[in-house]
């Protein structure tokens, strides 16, 4: 039974972490020496190598050795193992971040333990960049060295020359790898030197975890965004720089992620089935597997309640085992005439026992309830979810078929208007031909009335048709190219432009109707107020306000003439038509007018300023004081 359990979780897990079995072994070292003996501590690179570790980590690859503060012995140790694991990857790479040094043109990498009291102790104490090369070669497709080693170095402040003519550089040497697909990747250009930056990690170190490890980015284009945010972040003071070269296929350290061929099951289908796979298996570990995949939502409540109901079993077996146990204590104290004492606290423990196992029952029959109440709502919310998807799909249908009987309706009465539109067309053509001569040319003036007929057709013009093509008939026109989106000449009419406006609906213009009117469809309509109601100046209708006035002398006292009380200026709606007022056109935009008007109280006239209604200007009317 054991043997199953052990075989049903190894599936359950292979079943919940399986991989395309022909994924590319990726391996990964990562060395960080902060802890120098002899020099003063590095603060980042521990820092640098805990974050590359956990990118590479994050990245899936199949090894990540992460190695702090190592000494020479450690260092050798470390590159030996590390060889071994490369020997059957497709890509290895190498990330160091400490102290490098360069000498007579050859890199370096330095241990923690190292002294460096002289040139020569670099070849002892320290590792060059080619050793490191020989550890990742047996990687096949890729071998990536990142070094974050360009600091400026103290130990060449103190070592000894035994050679004047030996050089040693600032920063790290230009390296040209020998093998092919081999990159090697600098902090610093050749030559120059790295900074920490002010933050935990140095800036190399972020850009490269923003980066480096982005899915089906090629290598190339990564260091390159890589070098953009080391520059800007550094105020252009740090160029990173990668040596070594790649084939012309794109090479990635994470590969990019497949797109789904066909439709892809919803999240929470795929909760469902792991939840009824682990419901298949029954045991702790399976639960627990589910729960590290889904620690929220429904069903990780429902397999929560599956672990309560395992721990209630566990307790009773537990429970059950003790019982049994102190029922053989019991026999055994009997059997062997135990004294009193001892068979009545072993038949105190028995009844413990029993009262345990009777409590543990108990409450495992509560956990099975919980659990079989849980799994019956799991059902429920399921059936309810399918019952929605189908109402939803249902009301989806029918608001299809809905818009498609409209579509049809909106087609039909289309295709109607336009037979009838048609069928007028081919009548005025009918009725335009003459018997035996051409129609003959038209006048300006013809021209004009007839372009003024259907500008009145179309709703631009409430002029009479006249064939005077005045400021009225132009601004007409103005306001049909407004609305009808044309560009006609206002100035004069052409037979395009009578063509143009004779193809237009029967209206254009919007309807604009007079004080004590309002539109309805393509008429105005007479406003009538019900009885106690009068129309006000606004269109509405409201009840009457109630008119003080006050009568002024006529004539002077003896003392002599008083002056008459001026009344305040009455204002009118722009829609409203008064008495008197002249016809819309008429006065100039911006031109004042006045006139005699019965609308306006004893010693006032109407005030008039010219409006535009091809530019939306309103006519403005109110009464004023005469003098």
């Amino acid at each position: 039974m054991g043997v199953l359990r052990i075989f049903s979780i190894i599936i359950f897990f292979a079943w919940l972490g399986c991989e395309p079995a022909l994924a590319q072994k990726r391996v990964a070292l990562v060395i960080g020496n902060s802890a120098y003996k002899t020099v003063p501590r590095l603060g980042n690179p521990i820092n640098d190598a805990g974050l590359i570790g956990k990118m590479f980590q994050a990245a899936g690859f199949d090894v990540v050795d992460v190695k702090l503060d190592l000494n020479t012995a450690e260092m050798r140790r470390a590159l030996r193992e590390f060889g071994t694991k490369t020997r059957d990857a497709e890509i290895a790479v190498v990330y160091y971040a400490g102290h490098g040094i360069e000498v007579d043109g050859s890199n370096y990498l330095i241990p923690t333990d190292a002294v460096l009291e002289t040139d020569t102790d670099v070849y002892d104490e320290a590792f060059p960049l080619d050793r490191v090369l020989v550890t990742i070669e047996p990687a096949k497709q890729l071998r990536l060295v990142i070094l974050d080693a360009c600091r400026d170095n103290p130990f060449a402040k103190t070592m000894k020359r035994t050679l004047s003519s030996r050089a040693i550089g600032r920063g790290l040497a230009k390296v040209e790898p020998n093998s092919a697909n081999t990159m090697i990747a600098f902090a610093a250009k050749a030559g120059s030197t790295a900074s920490d930056g002010d933050s935990k990690n140095s800036p190399f170190a972020t850009a490269l975890a923003d980066h480096l490890t982005k899915p089906g980015l090629d290598l190339r284009k990564a260091f390159g965004f890589v070098r953009d945010d080391v520059l800007k972040n550094t105020s252009f003071k740090q160029e990173p720089y990668v040596y070594g070269s790649l084939g012309g296929n794109d090479v990635t350290l994470v590969p990019a992620k497949p797109v789904a061929a066909g439709p892809q099951a919803s999240p929470l289908e795929t909760v469902r089935k792991d939840y009824e796979l682990s419901l298949q298996l029954g045991t702790r570990d399976g639960w627990t597997a589910f729960l590290a995949q889904y620690p929220d939502g429904f069903y990780a409540n429902l397999a929560k309640g599956q672990l309560n109901k395992i721990a209630a079993e566990e307790a009773r077996a537990a429970a059950a085992e003790k019982a049994r146990q102190a029922d053989e204590e019991k026999a055994r104290l009997v059997a062997e005439r135990a004294k009193k004492a001892d068979q009545d606290r072993a038949a105190a423990a028995a009844k413990s026992a029993e009262e345990h196992r009777l409590a543990a029952e108990k409450a495992k029959q509560i956990e099975e309830a919980k659990a079989e109440a849980a799994e019956q709502r799991r059902k429920e919310a399921e059936a309810a979810v399918v019952k929605a998807l189908a109402e939803k799909q249902a009301a989806e249908k029918a608001l299809a078929d809905r818009l498609a009987s409209e579509k049809a309706a909106a087609e039909q009465a289309a295709k109607q208007a336009a037979d009838k539109k048609s069928a007028d067309e081919a009548a005025q053509k009918i009725a335009a031909v003459q018997p035996t001569v051409s129609q003959p040319s038209l006048s300006p003036q013809e021209m004009a009335k007839l372009a003024q007929l259907e500008l009145r057709r179309v709703g631009c013009l409430t002029t009479a048709a006249d064939g005077d093509w005045n400021a009225s008939s132009r601004r007409s026109l103005s306001l049909f190219n407004k609305y009808a989106g044309t560009e006609f000449d206002v100035q004069a009419v052409s037979n395009d432009t009578i063509d143009a406006i004779k193809a237009r609906a029967p209206r254009v213009c919007p309807l604009v109707c007079d004080h004590g009117y309002r539109a309805e469809g393509d008429a105005c309509t007479k406003i009538t107020c019900k009885s106690g109601l009068e129309l006000q100046d606004d269109g509405n209708c409201a009840r009457p306000r109630k008119n003080i006035s006050s009568r002024a002398p006529d004539e002077s006292s003896a003392g002599g003439s008083k002056p008459q009380r001026s009344l305040p200026p009455t204002e009118f709606s722009p829609n409203r038509r008064l008495p008197g007022e002249p016809p819309d056109g008429s006065i100039p935009t911006g031109q004042r007018m006045t006139v005699q008007s019965s609308a306006c109280p004893r010693g006032q006239v109407l005030e008039l300023i010219g409006g535009s209604q091809a530019h939306g200007i309103r006519r403005q009317k109110r009464c004023i004081a005469a003098n």
